[in-house]
């Protein structure tokens, strides 16, 4: 009997390891990926998915595409900002080493963002270069609560994703709604202005611009094949928009007193907005998930009269679902610049 019991977990010990569970996908460009069923070492390839894959799975990043800057701290989960600093594959000013990727050993490369050649063919070639497995998916609100579910699906957290699908499901409808009642004389003409000098801006269907149409506002700068793109003070005069939109705190305190910006009604009426951008923008930096609390922002901003619901107590709910982290009133009027 004593040999007889020593021989099982001798004979168990002899078995091969059982292969790791996998998982099929397709991607956004229709490729067609071999993914680790429970991806645990996510890298996320630029701040659109870094954005995303906080939200939905913190504990399976690596890193951080850009580390945290000190305001930003305080809206996010301790256990994930002291994460190192890694760069970024993909986006303006692509800062990664492949080696420095090899060595953090991620199980998933994960990008979210535009869906066009470029992309595609990016992700193609790091895969076939590392060995690594590399997801794209579409970032467009009009895609949004269906990324939302398929990342989950692969992140193995359908629940989570769930749970923020229908929440950008409901800001989509709740913005429908109120753009039903507004007719399009009635919707404000829009200027989004980058940098301290307020001079750089995206064109009508851009990704970083799409939220201004998508809230009901017009994009004065007309669509073009470009991205970003650089105006001139004689294009604003002519263009005169109601409201102006800006990210750069240095612009939104001077731009009162610059000349080449009198005679503008958004400046002249103290229609200026400084969205709030901790720990990622209301209207891009990066334009992903962070926007759908943009978007009843923004709808305060557009349509003062018409917007219902208590803002404060809406960002205040999108912290904790999105974030995992709770606002106080104090917390929510220092991000609003209050």
């Amino acid at each position: 009997m004593r040999c007889a019991l020593f021989a099982l977990p001798l004979s168990l010990a002899a078995l091969p390891a059982q292969p790791e569970a996998r998982q099929i996908v397709t991607d956004a460009t229709g490729r067609s990926l071999e993914l680790p069923a429970q991806p645990s070492r996510v890298f996320a390839a630029g701040p659109l998915a870094s954005t995303l894959l906080y939200t939905l799975k913190p504990e399976a990043m690596i890193g951080w595409v850009r580390a945290p800057k000190p305001e930003d701290l305080a809206y996010l989960l301790p256990q994930v900002v002291a994460l190192p600093e890694l760069g970024r594959l993909t986006g303006r000013g692509d800062t990664l080493n492949l080696e420095v990727l090899l060595a953090a050993q991620p199980d998933l490369i994960l990008d979210y963002g535009a869906v066009n050649d470029t992309y595609s063919d990016l992700a193609a070639r790091v895969q076939e270069q590392i060995d690594v497995p590399y997801l794209l998916l579409d970032a467009s609100f009009a895609h949004m609560p269906e990324g939302l579910r398929q990342a989950g699906a692969i992140l193995a957290v359908p629940e989570r994703a769930e749970a923020l699908a229908s929440y950008a499901e409901a800001t989509l409808a709740g913005i429908d709604a109120l753009l039903a009642r507004v007719p399009q004389a009635g919707r404000p003409r829009v200027y989004l202005a980058r940098g301290p000098e307020g001079l750089e801006t995206a064109p009508g269907g851009a990704m970083n611009a799409e939220i201004i149409e998508r809230a009901g506002g017009r994009n004065v700068v007309e669509a073009s094949a470009a991205g970003l793109v650089t105006v001139s003070p004689e294009q604003l005069q002519a263009w005169a928009p109601e409201i102006i939109l800006t990210m750069d705190k240095d612009f939104a305190a001077n731009v009162a007193a610059m000349p080449e910006w009198q005679g503008i009604p958004a400046v002249m009426n103290g229609r200026v907005y400084l969205a709030p951008a901790a720990p990622f923008g209301f209207i891009d930096a990066p334009p992903s998930v962070n926007r759908l609390i943009g978007l009843r922002w923004l709808a305060h901003q557009f349509f003062p009269d018409r917007a219902e619901g208590d803002l404060h107590q809406e960002i205040i709910e999108f912290y904790q679902l999105f974030y995992g982290v709770s606002l106080d009133e104090a917390a929510v009027r220092a991000l609003l610049g209050a």
